[in-house]
């Protein structure tokens, strides 16, 4: 039995019934409803053209979120609320605070990105209403909100000054509770079922029993998270996904879970709020690389489980995670399988998975005394860009002298993968320069880089000795550099 699609969207309650195969929030906004004001730019989740506001709840509160609506299934929309710059408007026509602001300080101008940033604008506005945060936002704050959207004409000034002045307007209030008290009444007891044409069907299980059950039932099926990967395999590759099975409302993967000196983070976990996560535990290490993890609305739609799962050679999180000797948690008809991270990548594309199997959690260890850990990301741009080069490195040292290492790379194997032969180099050898530089010839033994439009094989090769080279900086037993003092002896100033 197909059941109907419910979400909230301009005051009322939607109801959609077998929508088209693959049908997208952006072309059900823009073609069924007729509400244009959000755009379609690159419809892969890049420019931001298309970003808008889900709301959701947690724990019985409301939540606020930008996404990229140009890649995101309508079926995903079940439970939820959907806000657009049409729902900016306010009684008698007045625009809100976020829009005026950008009126004001001249940030449009032919206007098609507009609409994008104004809801990032939003989105940031909301925040801070409900932290009760009456001061200007930060420029790191307002940096990372609008690392999702593209602009080729103003060159951004004038809309980080938008930024800034929104909040020195009449405040606009959003009522929270009425928006929760909608949203409680749209909860489903049981999983969704909906057929979106073609004998194909959207199941969004509640249960992680329910997600082995259909697993096995519909191996072929699609998995689907976030939708920041699988969303471009049906906008840009125009394949069909045939049954997908959602796991986006399904309780026990999205739990965060602290087990003695290890982290687990369940399969459904937004890559934001992993990161954060992470970021309790290694704020030096992780928060340049959160921060430049694609844009804003990517890390609130994608999860951590997808990254792991899809398993991209280029993904910016496996390399630190197997760095650290993270373990996958699986799910499957037989119960639960733990192997660690690097053993699940099998090939470019390949992964040592049962039909029936999911990966159920990502399992991290935690800081340990002794042990030095770093990642850092090579990319054209600074926001919102793919790795040519991501490298992490993890050392333990019983005094001078190397225990353990592990050193991972993305963007140098059709898999992310382990320096085995630089990591043999280093082990029971003292941290010295010359061990280094021994270790940093064995890279070449280690990996056989591709050219690409990224960067050249001889690019990546030299890159990934010389971040090898920046690790040893940093952590050399006798006098480490700090990240900037590193900067500085890179550019021949004096460290």
């Amino acid at each position: 039995m197909s059941e109907p699609i419910r979400f909230y969207y301009r005051g009322t309650v939607h109801h959609i019934n077998h929508t088209t195969p693959l049908r997208t929030v952006l072309q059900h906004l823009r073609e069924d409803l007729h509400c244009t004001g959000t755009k379609e730019g690159c419809a892969e989740g890049d420019c931001g053209a298309c970003t808008v506001l889900i709301g959701e709840l947690s724990d019985g509160e409301v939540r606020l979120r930008t996404i990229n609506s140009c890649i995101q299934l309508l079926p995903a929309l079940d439970g939820k609320a959907l806000f657009t710059v049409e729902d900016m408007q306010q009684p008698g026509g007045a625009l809100h605070p976020a829009q005026q602001a950008m009126v004001e300080c001249h940030g449009s101008q032919c206007g098609f990105c507009t609409p994008g940033f104004v809801m990032s604008l939003w989105s940031l506005y909301l925040q801070r209403e409900g932290e009760g945060q009456s001061a200007p936002p930060s420029r790191k704050q307002i940096d990372d909100t609008l690392s999702g959207n593209l602009c080729r004409c103003t060159g951004y000034r004038p809309i980080i000054a938008a930024a800034e002045r929104m909040g020195q307007l009449p405040p606009v209030r959003f009522d929270r509770a009425a928006l929760a008290a909608t949203l409680q009444g749209l909860q489903r007891s049981g999983m969704l079922t909906h057929a979106i044409g073609d004998g194909h069907t959207f199941f969004a299980p509640r249960t992680l029993a329910e997600v082995i059950q259909l697993r096995t039932l519909y191996p072929a099926a699609t998995i689907l998270s976030g939708s920041t990967d699988v969303g471009l395999w049906f906008t840009k590759q125009l394949r069909n996904l045939g049954d997908i099975i959602y796991l986006g409302q399904v309780s026990a993967l999205k739990t965060l879970h602290l087990r003695g000196d290890q982290l687990d983070i369940g399969a459904a976990v937004s890559l934001d709020d992993a990161y954060r996560a992470l970021c309790d535990h290694y704020p030096q290490e992780l928060s340049e690389l959160w921060q430049r993890f694609a844009g804003q609305p990517v890390r609130n739609a994608g999860t951590l489980g997808g990254n792991v799962a899809n398993g991209s050679p280029i993904g910016d999180s496996m390399p630190w995670l197997i760095a650290l000797g993270a373990s996958v948690v699986l799910h499957g008809r037989a119960g639960e399988r733990v192997l660690a991270l690097e053993d699940l990548y099998l090939g470019y594309q390949k992964k040592d998975l049962q039909p029936d199997e999911i990966v159920a959690a990502i399992r991290i260890p935690l800081p340990q005394a002794g042990r030095h850990f770093r990642t850092y990301k090579l990319a054209k741009r600074f926001d919102q860009d793919i790795s040519a080069v991501c490298a992490a490195f993890a050392i333990s040292l019983d005094g001078a002298i190397i225990r353990e290492a592990r050193i991972a790379f993305g963007g140098m194997a059709a898999t992310p993968k382990r320096a085995a032969q630089a990591e043999a180099a280093l082990l029971g050898q003292p941290w010295t320069e010359a061990t280094l530089a021994h270790a940093m010839t064995m890279l070449a033994q280690d990996y056989a880089p591709l050219s690409d439009m990224r960067a050249s094989s001889a690019y990546r090769m030299k890159a990934a000795q010389n971040l090898l080279k920046r690790f040893w900086f940093e952590t050399r037993p006798e006098a480490p550099l700090a990240p900037q003092q590193v900067n500085a002896f890179a550019h021949g100033e004096r460290a």
